[in-house]
């Protein structure tokens, strides 16, 4: 069997007119073989430019056989590395195409692909969703989930209150700062510090991903289990993280994190020094999220997975093989492969548009975001008229 042509499909995953921060891009992947059987793949970390990163690699992977699956990574990888360190560009491009190699893999010998990496460990994955008021907290647990996320930095106590009193103690909690560069770390154990009382399930990104060692001061100094990660990639972006013990979990993105392989090989070095995975999930499309519940179906030291319950109409339109969602938990496939198919004629509905833009309009363009009236920022006081810049709290 071998591989003779890749093709991508990119689409707008957001409702009309919405664009920049408020809209995802998803870049769906198809390997083709001589022998007919195809496989799925999705790539992230900046779609519409990683689109282009494997048309780049196709030429490389025309004529191989796509069993040889960590082979042809490694001929990815040395094939890239003279453009420098592989980020998330590089590692979202061996991504996409890696994903669908398992899937071609699971189906040639007729077997889920959780089967391919060890087995299943459980029937079913736990998911959580997100909910930024109380009365989305009520509605999500009304409807059965039991883990759920808030986040952003403004007023941030105040909403984690609001939910843990709406919810009561017996659900899972989480809050995702972000990692924003204009966070500084005494900033970051002031607000982890405010938020120990509630038995968070982890405390998130609470800063930038790039700064180790703020990451590393607010690990010592917040006693919550702190997660990171989303933005690494391959297993040596997050290897200070897991090496150190920074952190409690560690969150590879599905999409850009390497591949599958790469994925399994952090959870391994995880469990080495007992760190969870709960991977991040929160830009990506349906096919990215079944790969993760095969692989996470497989894992010791599996936490939990995110979830975007109610997303975009194209989420339910642009897939078949949707996952059947009972609990809290998505129910682990049995079927070949990742158990899944695009629906060409509805991306095609859906076609691309900008993935870039500032978080917002009042946002002064410099890498340290000042902040005015810092006695108001924690306390949940009211925070300055929006026309003032800088200062308005993202």
């Amino acid at each position: 069997m071998k591989i003779d042509r890749i093709e991508t499909f990119l689409l707008h995953a957001a409702p009309p007119g919405h664009g920049g921060w408020a809209s995802r891009n998803w870049l769906f992947v198809k390997v083709y073989t001589d022998e007919g059987l195809t496989g799925l793949g999705e790539a992230s970390g900046w779609p519409r430019v990683v689109e282009t990163a494997i048309q780049d690699l196709t030429p490389l992977l025309i004529g191989e056989d796509p069993q040889h699956i960590e082979r042809l990574w490694q001929k990815m990888m040395c094939a890239i590395m003279g453009h420098g360190m592989t980020g998330i560009v590089g590692a979202g491009a061996m991504t996409g195409i890696e994903m669908a190699l398992w899937d071609i893999k699971g189906k040639a010998l007729g077997v889920p692909v959780w089967s391919l990496f060890g087995g299943k460990m459980r029937d079913r994955v736990r998911i959580y969703a997100h909910a930024h008021t109380r009365e989305r907290a009520r509605t999500l647990v009304d409807e059965g989930y039991t883990a759920i996320k808030t986040g952003g930095i403004k007023n941030c106590v105040e909403t984690v209150a609001a939910i843990r009193d709406e919810v009561g103690a017996e659900v899972d909690l989480m809050v995702d700062v972000h990692g924003p560069p204009w966070l500084t770390t005494r900033d970051a154990i002031a607000l982890g510090q405010a938020l120990e009382e509630f038995d968070l399930l982890f405390y998130e990104d609470p800063v930038a991903p790039e700064n180790v060692e703020g990451i590393a001061r607010v690990s010592a100094a917040v006693n919550l289990p702190i997660a990171a990660g989303e933005r690494h990639a391959t297993m040596w972006g997050v290897r200070e993280l897991i090496e150190r013990e920074i952190v409690d979990v560690i969150q590879p993105d599905t999409g850009r994190a390497g591949g599958l392989l790469q994925m399994k090989k952090m959870a391994a070095m995880a469990e080495a020094h007992y760190i969870t995975m709960a991977p991040h999930d929160g830009s990506l499309g349906p096919v990215a999220e079944m790969a993760a519940v095969h692989l996470m179906a497989t894992l010791p030291n599996f936490l939990i997975l995110e979830h975007l319950a109610d997303d975009v109409p194209q989420r339910y339109e642009v897939m078949t093989g949707q996952p059947v969602i009972a609990d809290s938990h998505i129910i682990v496939p049995d079927t070949p492969g990742l158990g899944i198919d695009i629906v060409e004629e509805a991306i095609a509905r859906y076609p691309s548009t900008g993935n870039v833009s500032m978080p917002e309009d009042t946002y002064d363009y410099s890498y340290v975001y000042a902040r005015h009236a810092r006695s108001q920022w924690l306390s949940g006081q009211q925070t300055p008229p929006p026309k003032y810049r800088p200062g308005h709290v993202f």
